[in-house]
């Protein structure tokens, strides 16, 4: 779920980049579908939530108000529709995507807040971690683009970002067949039946993606792949790759690097003012030897009744055996990163009873910042950072941590640990 995003809500001022969630900066609490007397981060302080019934089978949860901690006005709340099969909030059959789910989506392009894009990532043998996009429209100039981006063993960070008009853009409406001026990502299906394989080609400024990703496990999507607000449009989320093998060259400081690993890709539609919806989000995945395991827990504003959309995908070996939005997240040992500015959960829980169970120990903080630098550069005067601070902290990390997880399948009960990247984006 790689998001880049101009993020203004109402009268202040935030930047939501790639990725996850934010963090109350109080204490550990546990975020499952809302309750009255939550603390929700950052502005607003502690709210008072009057929620109404839950319609489960269309994953709509509906508030009669919303009132704030002094008693301010109350605001009738906004439906989040997550569109899943059933029963309840979950895929009881979880249907293959299609080709087209994968290729551009031209009606969406009609919406005055449309972003689109392709994202893969590699995680290599060598310790490197790859990111490349292609981008129909970024969110914040809606000009089509690209990025490369090289995570060294090291930590050390290398990236090209770079925008395009839109002459430059060529892109089918049958299958994922990009084209952003000379960088291409494409499918290539076989005649009987098998996995789909897919191609990417960035090259710019020096640094260049060449991959081949070979999938090993179904394309998945969280119901019919649509998160929707409303009225006011909706963010989709497919993913054609939950797992592949990598392979092809990565050039960068004038080297040639053989790229061998396990890959990753999602394609993301969005037609909505996210700036007015979304307050924060975790965004994650793991791969193990028999399991792969993708999730995102992104959390709304008041309007919309700090409704959290949880959607989890499992898959054992080369089949997915789960797609549900009922997880549950806790959030624990809180620590404050002096460059984000900000505070992240050290621990992280998600869990499905009875099924899952998924535990994050945070090791390092890979890459983070505050984005509040990105937003404007009057921000860095000491008192005007203040002044904002008291209202907001919003900030990015991206972390390797340890985890283990717990799975109940097929009458037996798996534990695997290891490591993992996963990621976290606070607007609050």
């Amino acid at each position: 779920m790689a998001i880049l995003f101009a993020i203004l809500p109402d009268t202040e001022s935030t930047l939501l980049r790639r990725g996850s969630s934010a963090f109350p900066a109080r204490a550990a609490l546990r975020t499952e579908a809302p309750s009255p007397h939550r603390w929700c981060g950052g502005i607003g302080g502690f709210l008072h939530l009057s929620m109404a019934e839950k319609t489960s089978r269309s994953g709509c949860y509906n508030a009669d108000v919303v009132s704030d901690s002094e008693g301010g006005a109350s605001m009738k709340i906004e439906p989040v529709i997550d569109e899943w099969s059933g029963p309840g909030d979950k895929d009881g059959t979880i249907v293959p995507i299609t080709a087209r789910e994968n290729a551009v989506n031209r009606e969406a392009a009609g919406s005055r807040f449309y972003g689109e894009w392709w994202y893969f990532d590699a995680r290599l043998e060598d310790g490197h971690v790859v990111v490349g996009f292609l981008q129909a429209s970024e969110l914040m100039t809606r000009k089509p683009g690209i990025e490369i981006h090289v995570y060294k063993p090291s930590g050390e960070k290398l990236s090209v970002v770079k925008k395009f008009p839109a002459s430059e853009l060529r892109a089918s409406e049958e299958k994922c067949d990009v084209w952003v001026g000379k960088n291409h990502c494409y499918v290539e299906w076989p005649e009987e039946g098998d996995l789909p394989t897919h191609h990417v080609y960035i090259s710019e400024d020096g640094m260049e993606l060449d991959l081949t990703f070979v999938s090993e496990v179904p394309g998945w999507q969280p119901g019919k792949g649509r998160t929707r607000y409303g009225e006011r449009g909706y963010f989709s989320w497919v993913v054609p790759i939950p797992r592949a093998r990598v392979e092809g060259t990565v050039k960068f400081e004038g080297k040639t690097l053989q790229a061998k690993g396990i890959g990753y890709h999602d394609h993301n539609v969005i037609t909505t003012d996210a700036r007015r919806i979304i307050s924060w989000w975790y965004w994650g995945r793991l791969y193990t030897d028999d399991f792969t395991l993708l999730y995102a827990y992104v959390r709304t504003q008041k309007r919309f009744g700090n409704v959290a959309s949880k959607p989890l995908m499992l898959a054992y070996k080369d089949k997915v055996i789960l797609s549900s939005g009922e997880m549950e997240v806790t959030e624990g040992d809180v620590t404050f990163n002096a460059t984000a500015n900000r505070t992240y959960p050290g621990r992280l829980e998600l869990e499905i009873p009875d099924q899952v169970y998924l535990r994050f120990d945070v090791k390092r903080v890979i890459d983070c910042n505050d984005l509040l630098k990105e937003l404007n550069p009057v921000l860095m005067n000491a008192a005007v950072r203040w002044l904002v601070n008291r209202f907001m902290r919003p900030g990015w990390f991206r972390f390797e941590s340890d985890f283990t997880l717990r799975v109940q399948h097929a009458g037996r009960t798996f534990e695997e640990n290891g490591t993992t990247l996963h990621e976290m984006v606070a607007l609050q």
